[in-house]
C-alpha cells in the first residue's frame, strides 16, 4: 500500500475530506521522523517500534571490480513488530 492509498482509504472510511486527511497523515510522518532524530526510537501500542540502528564500519569487495574496499558505518531505521501484529499476519 502506498501513502496516497492509505490516504483513499481513510477518506472512504471518515467523513473528513481527503486535503485533511493527508495533511494528518503526513504530520504523523513527520513526528514519526522527528521523534526518530531525537529519541532513536517511536513505539505504537498493538503496532510495533520503529528503531534507529546502528552498523559498524566493515570491508568488503567492490562487485565491480572486486577490489576490496571498506564500507563506511551507516545508520538505518529498523522495525519490530507487536506480539498482536506478528500474530494477525
Amino acid at each position: 500500500m502506498t501513502k496516497a492509498e492509505l490516504i483513499d482509504v481513510v477518506t472512504q472510511n471518515s467523513s473528513l475530506p481527503r486535503k485533511e486527511v493527508a495533511r494528518t497523515i503526513n504530520l504523523v510522518f513527520e513526528q514519526i521522523a522527528i521523534a526518530l532524530r531525537r529519541d532513536k526510537r517511536f513505539g505504537i501500542s498493538g503496532f510495533g517500534t520503529f528503531s534507529v540502528r546502528r552498523h559498524k564500519a566493515r570491508k568488503g569487495v567492490n562487485p565491480h571490480t572486486l577490489k576490496p574496499m571498506r564500507i563506511p558505518a551507516l545508520r538505518t531505521i529498523g522495525f519490530q513488530p507487536s506480539p498482536k501484529l506478528k500474530k494477525g499476519i
